[in-house]
């Protein structure tokens, strides 16, 4: 369907000229040159079934932030992301069934990053995740939508694997019979983190659910980590699920679709800054058993994300864009790849989050 942005954006009391910016997957996003700038985005209802949810979640989230943000000193409009209401006061504004948008705030003065560039970088994501953690640790979680069900639910993806593999809808499963090997193999690791949350020695948490370091806004000048984006996927979870999927991405040594598996390993470096800044943030307030498992959860979050693109693969990918043939198969095999090398690498990390308690 073709819409006038220019009329969305009359519906948040915003009169702009519009482009496009960024270059995220989900969701359409445009940069609008009000004064002050705002950011206009057009939620993608095929991944987010319920926008309504995924907004309220956003909206007090990010109010209790700000309220947090105000009492210690600091500045709220450029710490968090600021929700803009529209006209008759609500959270998002309804075009028709399948065109919801929402506004909010332009953090002014601040750059992200698409791949790690110096593992300082890391630290500072930590610290920002971490903050952003710490912050919502009084947050009632339970009062949460859950915005994409089981989500981060891995004994959940293998089975989504194995029906995959017996459905095999794309007729390749003859040529990942060694994908399917390690995938298989590793899946003795699936339960780990959600054994514990059904004991209870893991808690639920408000959790960001996308720590990838393009989901962090850094300032200009100093480069420290500034706000926390993309909150789409803020919902009940556990703490382990966020640190383990921001070092599946950051501690790669290589992209995530590198083809030559020799220049892929697991940067012991990088987990070390990215553990340095969130455990900085985040030490008092998390359990015994949260900080046992932390290295854990970057096999785990690692090993999730390998199993979801080798599913994707067999189902002919129907899920993630594909930019080119087999995409998904190089996805899964680096994922692999950097799963066995953390798995060599347990007590060097177990070391290294000793030193950060």
């Amino acid at each position: 369907m073709e819409f006038n942005l220019k009329e969305v954006c009359a519906q948040f009391n915003v009169e702009t000229t519009i482009e496009g910016y960024g270059n995220g997957h989900i969701n359409d996003t445009y940069l609008c040159e009000a004064a002050p700038r705002v950011i206009l985005q057009r939620i993608n209802t095929k991944v987010f079934k319920n926008p309504h949810e995924v907004m309220e979640n956003i909206f007090n989230v990010t109010d209790h932030l700000r309220k947090k943000i105000i009492k210690a000193g600091g500045n709220p409009d450029r710490e968090t992301l600021n929700v803009i209401k529209t006209r008759d006061g609500k959270n998002y504004y309804q075009l028709d069934d399948d065109n919801f948008f929402r506004m909010y705030k332009f953090v002014e003065d601040s750059v992200s990053f698409e791949t790690v560039e110096n593992p300082i970088q890391l630290y500072h994501a930590g610290t920002a995740f971490g903050r952003f953690q710490n912050m919502l640790d009084d947050y009632p979680a339970d009062s949460l939508f859950e915005t994409i069900v089981d989500f981060h639910n891995t004994p959940e993806r293998v089975k989504q694997l194995e029906a995959a593999i017996s459905k095999n809808a794309a007729g390749r499963l003859v040529a990942v019979q060694n994908e399917i090997s390690d995938a298989l193999d590793y899946a003795k690791y699936a339960s780990k983190i959600t054994d514990e949350i059904a004991k209870g020695t893991v808690p639920l948490r408000v959790t960001h659910n996308d720590t990838k370091l393009n989901n962090v806004l850094f300032d200009k000048d100093t480069f420290e980590g500034v706000c926390v984006i993309d909150l789409d996927t803020v919902m009940p979870g556990s703490v382990l699920y966020d640190f383990g999927d921001a070092l599946r991405f950051g501690a790669s040594s290589g992209t995530e679709d590198e083809q030559d598996l020799d220049k892929i390993w697991f940067d012991l470096e990088k987990f070390e800054q990215f553990a340095k800044g969130f455990l900085g943030q985040t030490a008092t307030c998390l359990t015994e058993k949260e900080i046992e498992l932390l290295p854990m959860s970057a096999l785990l979050m690692t090993y999730e994300c390998g199993i979801r693109f080798l599913a994707d693969y067999l189902n002919g990918d129907t899920y993630f864009k594909v930019h080119m043939e087999n995409h998904n198969l190089y996805r899964a095999r680096t994922q692999f790849k950097l799963v066995k090398d953390i798995e060599s690498k347990f007590d060097e990390m177990h070391k290294i989050i000793k030193k950060y308690i």
